[in-house]
């Protein structure tokens, strides 16, 4: 499915482009909004092969994995990215990051809302998850208000800035 675009109430997702490494990098390359990803700030460079492989990525067939700019409907200012990846099994796993300067408005459920109507609407999926930092209270409430279920932790799940951190699943199904 190509290119992919879906409407929330303020966020637009659609497909990454070339013009959009420096406005990723202002997420991906910022301390404060990687703090609980599972990887350290990005360099532009690093930037620019990402979004690279996105769009690689959105014209293979078949196509795995959609790694989407978030962006406001007024204005069309990327704020975010979203990644959900297809893992076999009717499933798919999704994260996301959004701007510093854009949380506690609501986007991220918002955000997260739309990506579970994707998959469950539009890849037919049967079974969605995602994985926060155990220390990450605002991803845990966003995921909880977009109606996941936190399923448990995996242990040692990631090892981000020299050392391993668990890591806590989410999820949701299709009948949920």
């Amino acid at each position: 499915m190509h290119p992919v675009t879906r409407t929330s109430d303020r966020l637009l997702l659609g497909e990454l482009t070339l013009d959009d490494v420096d406005a990723v990098h202002a997420i991906y390359g910022s301390p404060e909004a990687t703090r609980y990803l599972s990887f350290e700030p990005r360099t532009r460079e690093q930037v620019g092969h990402i979004v690279a492989r996105a769009m690689v990525s959105a014209t293979t067939t078949p196509r795995t994995e959609y790694s989407l700019a978030v962006r406001e409907r007024d204005g069309n200012r990327l704020v975010g990215f979203a990644r959900l990846a297809l893992e076999g099994q009717e499933a798919g796993t999704i994260g996301f990051a959004l701007r510093p300067d854009r949380w506690g408005l609501g986007y991220g459920t918002e955000l997260v809302k739309s990506l579970l109507g994707f998959g469950f609407d539009s890849l037919r999926l049967h079974r969605m998850w995602a994985a926060r930092a155990p220390e990450n209270a605002a991803s845990r409430a966003v995921l909880l208000r977009a109606g996941m279920v936190e399923e448990g932790t995996i242990r040692h799940h990631a090892y981000v800035r020299g050392a391993w951190r668990d890591s806590v699943v989410h999820s949701r199904l299709a009948t949920d």
